[in-house]
C-alpha cells in the first residue's frame, strides 16, 4: 500500500482499514509463533501499513498533509547546499 492511496479517504475509512489490519497483523502474529506463517512479511507489511494510516490520520486531524510538505523542505535543503557552493567558490578565486 502506497500513502498516496490513502491520502484520498475519509477519516472513517482510515480507521476501518486500521482496525483491520491491525487483527490481521494479531493473526499472523499467533500464526507465527505456532510456526505456521509461512511469510513472515505480513507482518512488517501490516506494520508499516498502520504507520502509513496512522500518519494520514494525524494529517487529518492537523490539517495538513505529509506529502504537501516533504518537497519544501528538500527544496529549502538544495537551495541552502548551492547557496554555500556559491559562496565558497568566490573566497577561493
Amino acid at each position: 500500500m502506497f500513502f498516496s492511496e490513502i491520502t484520498g479517504l475519509t477519516a472513517k475509512e482510515l480507521v476501518k482499514m486500521k482496525k483491520e489490519l491491525q487483527a490481521s497483523m494479531f493473526e499472523a502474529r499467533m500464526k507465527n509463533s505456532l510456526g505456521q506463517l509461512a511469510n513472515h512479511t505480513v507482518i512488517r507489511n501490516a506494520r508499516k501499513d498502520i504507520a502509513r494510516i496512522n500518519t494520514a490520520l494525524t494529517g487529518l486531524a492537523t490539517g495538513k498533509t505529509a506529502a504537501s510538505k516533504a518537497p519544501a523542505k528538500t527544496a529549502k535543503k538544495t537551495a541552502a547546499k548551492a547557496k554555500k557552493k556559491t559562496a565558497s567558490r568566490g573566497k577561493k578565486g
